[in-house]
């Protein structure tokens, strides 16, 4: 899975939710000390994150902030981890974290390159 990120300034919790008010890329990091969790007991890992430091070909004004690939071992592990009650208690972090996302499913299934 391939993930861009663009973070909130301030996190935007639903109304009633308890939580330490934060900045978005903090409502994240509390996403992913559960997320990274349970893509590693499902046989995943997080192959790499990095920031972004601009966009060459996009739409004009689309910017992320961080770039995250995720393997997981297959894609009926990742429906399995997104459908576990403690992952989905965690998902909210994710939602207040976000002014917006892709996440885009690969898989290495051919060579562009012929090589």
């Amino acid at each position: 899975m391939i993930n861009l990120l663009r973070y909130r300034e301030q996190a935007a919790y639903p109304a009633g939710f308890s939580a330490t008010p934060c900045s978005g890329r903090e409502a994240y990091r509390r996403y992913v000390s559960v997320a990274a969790v349970k893509i590693a007991e499902l046989g995943g890992k997080i192959v790499w994150t990095s920031s972004v430091k601009m966009s060459v070909i996009a739409p004009e004004g689309e910017e992320w902030d961080d770039a995250i690939l995720v393997q997981y071992p297959s894609r009926a592990a990742f429906i399995q981890m997104v459908s576990q009650p403690d992952y989905l208690a965690a998902a909210v972090h994710r939602t207040a974290a976000l002014a917006d996302s892709r996440l885009f499913l690969v898989e290495v299934e051919n060579d562009l390159l012929g090589s």
